[in-house]
């Protein structure tokens, strides 16, 4: 056995056993406080250096991904000495020494023990033939064997993963995009238990199973079946089920990984471990031996282990502060989390279970939708103590920091999802955690914008990029990084300081200069303008306003050009999916007139292929449930009575609401259905950043609700008047009046105007109602450019919208026009015949179909049956029950 020492007799040692993200951590934060003195050996067992383990799934899908966290070069410091392929295997507190596996003696004054967790196993026949998920190897391993058993097979095979937690979808994700369909096997009733209440765990099922997954909850498996040859072929349910599946994987949680301070047998026990394992450290990550600490998923603090990467820094900033002579406590453990699990949101903080005595449960959940949004207050609605959001958490940012604080609105507001807007602005104080992996206050942001003591000079921060390297904030899971952006932002401005305005991380300009540049060079592809103003391949956010601003510019099929790949889901489809995979059709209805035969239409197709209908908030109907390869055979129908698509899935004109004016109504005192239909068939198909509605009512009383609208027109006795700017939600605004008395011509001018500056000027996704509050002056500004025409651009602005109007195609009728337009709409691109059997329905109790729940798709046979209360099953297909 060999002994290794310091080549500095005078330094002081640290060792570090373990390489992974809280090892990493503690070096950066001895490095970043200053070495003098130290030095600092890490010890880990893996080929690597240190690695983000938050991250794996990207190397699951990516083999050649590069998640080495920081920057490598931090290693050659000479006080840091990196050991790969190096195990400790022993503490030696006597002698202040640990033994590795190769046989090596290294000599410490400090030992910090960062050996985190390692994968739990199952104890059930088998096991031998699964793959588990938790380093680097054992995700190419995962991918490798996808690949290979694909190959083998030569189908597409079934993965399962059994485990129903963070870890466990997130390794179904992986499969799924890898091509394996994903089986997700879980013991507990809901996924992702220990994070979510039954409501958001119900919710996020059925969100993961309208993407293809399969969820089997509330039962145990009890072997993993193989052949002779060692190939899984199911798993063997507690139940005495069988489910079928090629490849196993098991992420049923971590253990921490606490060998080095169990004492060998005949050997004095000198450390406490929790009960479930973990050695016990104090409020500063110490041991109870002196020189030792632990730190990350090995350290039991209260009785906890965590395998979260907020607490491991925090843990790993108090042994460097310590170690400096500082006094840092460790306050306990942040649980909160936030992740997107294939495209779907989840995010969960503080007491998200309303534990506290006498807690309230503000909640919203729309089953349709998949949505569940919960938050958690004291007893008065006033103090934040939790919150859970499933499917839509935008909320999530600017709540989090406001735990144990009192809101500054009533809690209800910040469900956004009811609404449809957005949450009450709040200013954060300046003790309040705004990245809490790395413990920044906002307080501590304010003070690097208006001068950074990190940098030379003192200098003040402009950028993110630099505000995240100062800071650390928004540099682990990065679900901060939207409120440290606005709160740079506002820092800047107060400063005096032009904010920057850039679209994305792949470009610079603004959305209103990106448009500028494309409409005055007229570019006209995605390549072209990434040449150009871009770098990289685009992400989604540039990609689909790219798409939308040579939409609103160029009024070519959408999907054309390579602009297919750019688009959002729904506009791919050229229909809105739902949350079982299937669309709904909208045809154009505009201002809500309809003769009877095209009303006839519309039913019959609706009864021909057994679609909910429901009639719209805005005069229009809407058909639910279409297959994808339904939607041609539905719109050639719909084209050929004189339909066209009410392009309910764009950001574009959705409809125009209408009274029934003063052809009927005794009140009435303008034509508003005229007006409504003439004004709809002008602005259909116009692209902007964010969906646009309309009304005309045709009398004060106001019937159409114009003012909730983005535009709205009102009849008087001499004209109409016009009024912008508004929309319901969560902040509702009143459209405010831009002119008054207006003829039928003046009154089309005006908002040809209005719309094309909108369109030019506003950010991706404003809604006209936030543009126009942003803009200097408001509505003023608005009156200026639109009815003064002081910036001289009202003919250009009327000349583009007379070009939308001249070159306006319906989107559905070009696309049934093309047979390689139409390769797009079938569920399985290798198989165009195939339908896809998962889809069902049930008969609701007012006589229509609506999606089956997971227990009634489980009951669900090939021939009619009752379900419950004479609920009979449909299978989409040819054979229809």
């Amino acid at each position: 056995m060999t002994e290794q020492t310091s080549s500095t007799e005078n330094q002081r040692r640290i060792v570090v056993a373990g390489g992974g993200p809280a090892a990493h951590r503690f070096a950066d934060a001895m490095h970043s406080r200053g070495l003098e003195g130290w030095h600092v050996t890490v010890l880990t067992e893996e080929a690597h250096l240190p690695y983000d383990r938050v991250a794996l799934s990207k190397a699951l899908t990516d083999t050649g991904v590069d998640l080495t966290l920081g920057s490598a070069s931090m290693w050659d410091h000479d006080s840091l000495d990196l050991k790969t392929g190096e195990r400790v295997v022993k503490i030696n507190p006597d002698t202040r020494t640990v033994e590795t596996a190769a046989g090596t003696t290294v000599g410490y004054d400090h030992l910090v023990v960062a050996t985190g967790s390692s994968a739990a196993r199952l104890p059930i026949p088998g096991a031998e033939h699964v793959h588990v998920y938790r380093t680097l190897e054992d995700v190419w391993s995962i991918s490798k064997a996808i690949g290979e058993l694909t190959d083998k097979l030569g189908r597409k095979i079934t993965a399962v993963t059994i485990g129903g937690g963070l870890l466990g979808l997130e390794s179904a994700a992986g499969t799924e995009q890898l091509g394996a369909t994903p089986v997700v096997i879980n013991g507990a009733p809901w996924l992702m238990n220990t994070q979510l209440d039954e409501g958001a765990g119900q919710a996020l099922g059925r969100l993961i199973e309208a993407k293809g997954f399969t969820v089997h909850g509330g039962v145990f498996p009890s072997e993993v079946l193989a052949d002779d040859d060692g190939q899984v072929t199911g798993v063997l349910m507690a139940d005495g089920r069988i489910i079928d599946a090629d490849m196993v994987i098991v992420a049923i949680g971590v253990r921490p990984r606490d060998e080095l301070f169990r004492a060998a047998e005949g050997e004095e026990q000198l450390f406490s471990l929790g009960p479930r394992g973990g050695v016990v450290i104090n409020d500063y990550c110490a041991t109870e031996v002196e020189g030792i600490w632990a730190i990350g998923e090995v350290a039991n603090f209260e009785g906890m282990c965590l395998g979260l990467v907020a607490p491991a820094n925090t843990m790993a900033e108090i042994v460097a502060d310590r170690l400096h002579g500082g006094e840092a406590t460790f306050p306990g453990f942040d649980t909160a989390t936030k992740l997107k699990l294939s495209g779907v949101d989840v995010a969960s903080f503080g007491d998200a279970f309303a534990r506290t005595e006498h807690s309230l449960e503000i909640v919203y959940a729309d089953p349709a939708r998949g949505v569940y949004q919960k938050i958690v207050t004291t007893d008065d609605a006033k103090t934040l103590l939790g919150g859970i959001f499933v499917g839509d958490a935008t909320p999530y940012t600017s709540l989090r920091p406001l735990l144990g604080r009192e809101l500054s609105a009533e809690p209800g507001a910040y469900l956004t999802a009811a609404s449809g807007g957005d949450a009450p602005e709040t200013e954060l104080p300046d003790d309040a955690i705004l990245c809490s992996c790395n413990n920044v206050s906002a307080g501590t942001i304010r003070d690097t914008v208006n001068g950074c003591g990190a940098c030379d000079g003192n200098a003040p921060v402009r950028e993110l990029s630099e505000l995240k390297g100062c800071t650390r904030a928004g540099t682990s899971c990065g679900s901060c990084v939207p409120m440290l952006k606005k709160l740079l932002e506002t820092e800047l401005t107060k400063s005096g300081v032009e904010v920057s305005k850039a679209l994305c991380e792949h470009i610079e300009l603004s959305r209103q200069e990106l448009f500028d540049a494309i409409r005055i060079l007229e570019l006209t592809s995605f390549e072209e303008i990434m040449a150009k103003y871009g770098t990289g391949a685009g992400c989604d956010i540039c990609k689909p306003t790219i798409a939308n601003i040579l939409a609103s510019q160029n009024s070519a099929y959408v999907l054309d050009a390579g602009r297919g790949t750019l688009q959002d889901t729904n506009d791919r489809a050229l229909a809105n999916m739902q949350k079982d995979g299937t669309y709904s059709v909208v045809p154009r209805i505009a201002g809500g007139e309809i003769t009877p035969k095209k009303l006839g239409v519309i039913a019959a197709v609706a009864e021909k292929y057994n679609l909910y209908t429901k009639i719209t908030g805005g005069q229009r109907i809407d058909m639910f449930g279409a297959r994808l390869e339904e939607l041609p055979e539905i719109w050639k129908e719909l084209v050929d009575a004189g339909f066209e698509s009410g392009q309910a899935y764009g950001k574009s004109l959705r409809t125009v609401k209408s009274c029934v004016g003063s052809t009927w109504c005794r009140f009435g005192v303008q034509d508003s259905v005229a007006m409504a239909i003439r004004l709809e068939l002008r602005y259909r198909g116009l692209r902007s950043p964010h969906k646009l509605k309309m009304g005309v009512s045709g009398c004060a009383r106001e019937c159409a609700e114009a003012r909730g609208k983005d535009v709205g027109v009102i009849a008087t006795a001499d004209g109409w008047n016009l009024y912008v700017g508004g929309n319901g939600g969560a902040t509702p605004a009143h459209a405010q009046l831009l002119a008054k008395d207006l003829d039928d011509e003046t009154l089309i001018k005006y908002i040809d105007r209005y719309f094309m500056y909108y369109i030019r000027t506003a950010d991706r996704l404003q809604r006209t109602a936030r543009w126009q509050e942003e803009l200097d002056g408001g509505i003023r500004h608005v009156e200026d450019v639109v009815v003064k025409d002081t910036l001289g651009i009202a003919e250009e602005l009327e000349a583009a919208m007379a070009r939308h109007v001249d070159t306006y195609v319906d989107e559905w009728a070009d696309t049934l026009k093309d047979p390689e337009r139409l390769r797009r709409f079938r569920s399985f691109v290798n198989a165009p015949d195939q339908k896809d059997d998962s889809i069902t329905f049930v008969s609701d109790e007012r006589g229509q179909f609506r999606p089956a729940t997971p227990d009634e798709k489980a009951a669900a046979v090939p021939q009619p049956v009752l379900i419950g209360a004479s609920i009979p099953v449909r299978a989409r297909d040819e054979n229809e029950v």
